[in-house]
């Protein structure tokens, strides 16, 4: 199946997911809490596309970080992580910007990779989503919003974008 068809299912299921009016409930197996967002990992980038998608449509809540409370776009990026790899990240965006994590060019993004934004001005960060490929991200962007998939070449996002980190280790990067 080829990566394109493979979105486009993803996308449908987490429409569809997001018409029953929840987001799907997290995996029952235990997974690990890692305190370091680099190498260890118990899953992978492959997971955390699936997982990011499947929470399509979740309600925006300002400090929310659950699919039953709803998210911030931070919020979003540490329940996604610990919940579909065993990753704990830092709460900010403020703290995510600044993690020891690879700085990865536009051009060089893969599922996973962590995009920050501008949106208040200057060039301070204040958003961030993951990037699920295809040029597309998922964040959960303000109030009275659900958690949607983007763009990174709307207007918005090419002007308010500041850059991207890789959480996963090469090796653990790519899909199976």
């Amino acid at each position: 199946m080829t990566v394109i068809a493979r979105l486009a299912l993803v996308a449908l299921v987490a429409l569809l997911t997001a018409c029953a009016g929840h987001a799907p409930a997290p995996s029952s197996a235990p997974q690990p809490i890692i305190t370091t967002p680099i190498g260890g990992q118990s899953g992978n980038a492959h997971d955390v596309l699936f997982r990011a998608l499947g929470l399509v449509g979740t309600p925006y809540r300002y400090g929310g970080n659950t699919p039953d409370g709803g998210f911030d776009c931070s919020g979003l990026i540490g329940y996604v992580y610990r919940d579909a790899a065993g990753i704990r990240l830092p709460r900010s965006t403020r703290e995510l910007i600044s993690m020891r994590a690879p700085v990865v060019g536009r051009d060089a993004l893969q599922s996973g990779d962590l995009v920050f934004f501008a949106t208040n001005g200057g060039r301070q960060v204040s958003h961030a989503g993951i990037y699920v490929g295809e040029g597309r991200f998922v964040h959960a962007p303000s109030s009275g919003g659900t958690v949607r998939l983007d763009s990174l070449s709307n207007t918005y996002w090419q002007r308010t974008y500041l850059n991207a980190k890789r959480v996963f280790s090469p090796e653990l990067a790519s899909n199976p």
